[in-house]
């Protein structure tokens, strides 16, 4: 296995993320696409009320999902010694962390229920906890994969649990089952991940012995991830209390879809990038040359992705989810706009944290992680009375500031200056601004496209999309020559590795 791990040479690092980005990317292509079409067939099914006993029924779960890992994922793919002995004590420590979690969540299920004065949350929860043990099953395979840049994981593992998940979910919801329909359909998606990953990782526990001194050492790394995670995860499950008992369960359902097509950028920009740039700085930690190319490389190249992304939202998302949704979800296409400021949040957050990650830092992170707490929970509080736009607004915020802040603590660590940052990050986010701009008036005085029917209508958002691109290139090309240049040229590589790939297959 150990060989199978460390089997990319340093200098062979580059092709290796470029190939690597871009098979990720036609991955990426293929599952957006199915959730997309999964997430039109639900919302024409069950109701947003429905989506909602989902959302406050999983809640739960899914913050536990965090305890079950412990941060030792992370922790095995920055491993640099010891792998067999590290992997099973990670093995060992997930299975009995998820099961004593699942049992934690099973026993909480009637506070679940009080909470949201919903019965059918409480029993979505109890049955749903048996989630948090397949799910722990999955984090030895799973990072085994990632360290080798086996990229498998995203062009067969990743498929595989959307669609099976798709497919049984929508299925079970088309033949009545409500509710349940999802929950089955999440139980059959963790099975079918465990069964992937496990044959493709090729790894059995018992070749190595686990150990409490190697697992407190990686714990130690894992700590800030932890909170950092936990952090989160507590956000979300407040977010959902708030909206969930503040408002209403049908305003859940909408924050649920709302925020799930918003995070699809993000989605992008960790699917593309960050999957790679973790094991890739945990590499070249020790080069500083080239470390901070990499940093700067990676940073422009998802930033000038995940910015335009965000104001094309805004200008044209809220009449985009009345589309695709229906007109019953158009506050869900409020809160997808609200929420615009996420995917740059997360751009920043990948360049910033994988880094620090990379390099071993992990401690700093706990900075970025007392501000999401001060910051998400202040301004969700402040911004509630403005309902779902003050929910979206304040997550928006919270992302952006902390991608930020993760972008200036990992500057120190691979020597960038500030006007290096600027020079990366101004002139795409002016290009931006002009383009979204323009088209949002289009959209919003001319064009009507939510009120043209779906066909006309999603013809429109599409020209507008490509009127966008048109601003935001041009406009990019006078203000910034170099970095549609670097952009121009990452393409070019990107295509010619891939065709050397293709040649020596």
């Amino acid at each position: 296995m150990s060989e199978r791990t460390d089997a990319t040479p340093v200098g062979n690092l580059g092709q290796t993320l470029r190939r690597g980005a871009m098979i990720s990317a036609g991955a990426l292509i293929v599952v957006q696409l199915i959730l997309l079409a999964q997430t039109l067939a639900l919302a024409r099914i069950l109701s947003p009320a429905e989506v909602g006993i989902f959302a406050a029924g999983t809640v739960l779960s899914g913050f536990l999902l965090t305890f079950s890992e412990g941060g030792l994922r992370n922790a095995l793919v920055q491993r640099q010694h010891g792998l067999e002995d590290a992997a099973n004590t990670v093995f060992w420590a997930s299975l009995c962390g998820g099961l004593l979690w699942a049992l934690a969540a099973a026993a909480a299920a009637p506070l679940v229920a009080w909470t949201f004065d919903s019965p059918p949350a409480g029993m979505v929860a109890a049955v749903s906890a048996g989630t948090i043990l397949l799910h722990a099953l999955t984090n030895v395979p799973d990072s085994l994969m990632q360290r080798r840049f086996d990229f498998r994981q995203r062009v067969v593992v990743r498929p595989s649990v959307v669609i099976s998940f798709a497919v049984a979910s929508v299925t079970l919801c088309a033949m009545g089952f409500g509710v349940w329909g999802l929950v089955i359909g999440s139980y059959i998606s963790h099975v079918v991940w465990i069964l992937t990953t496990w044959v493709l990782a090729r790894w059995a526990p018992g070749r190595g012995r686990p150990s409490m001194r190697v697992w407190r050492e990686m714990a130690t790394f894992g700590v800030p991830l932890v909170l950092g995670t936990v952090v989160d995860k507590g956000r979300d499950v407040f977010e959902t209390v708030v909206v969930g008992s503040a408002l209403s369960t049908t305003a859940l359902g909408h924050y649920r879809y709302g925020r799930r097509l918003a995070m699809v950028p993000s989605t992008v920009v960790i699917e593309v990038g960050s999957y790679v740039l973790f094991p890739a700085f945990s590499r070249i930690a020790g080069d500083a040359v080239r470390l901070k190319s990499a940093f700067l490389r990676a940073l422009r190249a998802l930033w000038c992705m995940a910015a335009p992304v965000a104001g094309f939202i805004i200008a044209v998302g809220e009449p985009a989810i009345v589309l695709l949704l229906g007109e019953p979800w158009r506050p869900a296409g409020v809160m997808f706009v609200a929420l615009a400021g996420s995917g740059p949040g997360v751009a920043m957050a990948a360049v910033g944290f994988e880094s620090i990650k990379g390099c071993g830092r992990t401690s700093l992170l706990n900075w970025v992680t007392g501000l999401g707490t001060v910051v998400g929970v202040g301004l969700l509080l402040a911004l509630l009375p403005l309902g779902l736009v003050g929910v979206g607004l304040a997550l928006s915020i919270t992302s952006f500031l902390s991608g930020l802040v993760g972008l200036l603590l990992a500057r120190g660590l691979v020597g960038v200056s500030l006007r290096e940052l600027v020079d990366r990050l101004v002139p795409p986010l002016a290009a931006t601004a002009l383009a979204a701009v323009g088209i949002g008036l289009v959209e919003h005085l001319v064009s009507h496209s939510d009120q043209r029917g779906i066909a006309l209508g999603l013809v429109i958002v599409l020209c507008e999309g490509l009127g966008f691109l048109a601003i935001y290139l041009g406009t990019l090309r006078v203000i910034a020559p170099a970095t549609l240049t670097e952009l121009w040229a990452a393409v070019r590589r990107m295509r010619d590795s891939e065709q050397q790939t293709v040649a020596v297959s």
